[in-house]
């Protein structure tokens, strides 16, 4: 009997039910090779320097049409195609260190990448260790984030600004929402790591005020993008995560919104999920969704800028897809946690 219910027949006549009511099998591709007696292991090393049938892999970067005019600045950010890795899918551009992926490979596509978005003469590349805060870091000459071993953060934060030139400022993301930031006038610039805990600590709005005290900078000269980050389409939170938000923003009620989901099997055979609770007490019921990118435009607003030097990637890196139907983002969120990561930079040429 257990042999017949895993047999193809068996498993066809439960997709062929499905199908009745409008679903479909799974198509979510298996972690062929990533596991080994219950651990997770590397990926092999996959050749950057040529794609399939020995194609030039292109980087992948998505860039702020607006600042073309300053041709000092340097800024963008990253998708998941054009790499060289193969823990999350063949021929990627992960940019992080995580433990899933080869470190040289993960080298090599950052570098690809920097030469990408500065040319032939990319400058250093600095991040950080980051872990969901509202810490700031000011890069300078002596500051210990330069020259590091394998180009792996050293400093902890989730923002980091400097007004040194030849440098390119990165900060990794996998849903939550980059900011760069830039000052025509002084040429300082800064990328800001904002999840919903550092959106609700004010990373962004504290570092345009961190930008006046060191470099003098003024918001009228101030320009900002905010990248790809996960949509309010897809960014289910709790109640406690609204609770946060009213508490700290007075606009706190417009970045949420209550979804239900459709249910097919549920609205065609209704009486197969009656219970016997009190209508009003059954787990049924919306999910509470979060802006996140509207939030820290509204941080941005709120700190003086100008609402037309405030460019938005309007893609969700949860759901955006190409037109073949492959993510365009690594998403933490709609992969479960096992995903690359990507790179917003911004610096100024030498």
């Amino acid at each position: 009997m257990k042999d017949w219910l895993e047999s193809p027949e068996a498993i066809g006549a439960v997709d062929a039910i499905l199908a009745g009511v409008g679903l479909e099998h799974g198509k979510r591709t298996t972690r062929t090779g990533s596991w080994k007696d219950g651990y997770r292991i590397k990926q092999p090393k996959s050749s950057l320097s040529a794609g399939p049938n020995g194609s030039k892999r292109v980087a992948g970067v998505v860039r702020v049409p607006d600042w073309d005019r300053w041709p000092w600045l340097q800024a963008g950010f990253s998708t998941r195609q054009g790499g060289g890795s193969a823990a999350y899918g063949e021929g990627e551009q992960n940019l992080g260190w995580t433990g899933e992926d080869d470190a040289k490979t993960v080298a090599e596509n950052r570098a690809r990448f920097v030469r990408a978005v500065s040319g032939k003469n990319p400058g250093e590349l600095v991040t950080i260790r980051q872990f969901h805060s509202g810490m700031i870091r000011v890069i300078d000459a002596e500051h210990g984030a330069l020259s590091t071993k394998e180009g792996k953060a050293v400093l902890r934060g989730d923002g980091l600004m400097t007004d040194l030139s030849g440098l390119l400022l990165g900060v990794q993301t996998a849903d939550c929402v980059p900011v760069l930031l830039a000052d025509t006038r002084t040429r300082a610039v800064a990328a800001f790591h904002a999840g919903w805990r550092g959106t609700l600590a004010r990373i962004v709005e504290r570092g345009v005020g961190t930008m006046r005290l060191r470099y003098g900078s003024r918001p009228k000269d101030l320009v900002a993008a905010i990248g790809p980050a996960i949509g309010a389409c897809c960014f289910a939170v709790g109640e406690e995560v609204r609770f946060e938000f009213e508490s700290q923003f007075a606009y706190a009620p417009t970045l949420f919104s209550e979804v239900y989901d459709s249910d097919p099997v549920r609205e065609k055979y209704p009486l197969l999920f009656l219970t016997a609770r009190a209508p009003g007490h059954s787990n049924i019921g919306p999910q509470i969704h979060l802006d996140l990118v509207e939030a820290n435009r509204r941080q941005l607003l709120d700190a003086g800028l100008v609402n037309s030097k405030i460019s938005v990637v309007s893609e969700c890196t949860a759901c955006t897809r190409l037109k073949s139907g492959v993510r365009k983002y690594f998403s933490h969120r709609a992969e479960h946690g096992y995903t690359g990561r990507m790179l917003s930079v911004i610096g100024t040429k030498g």
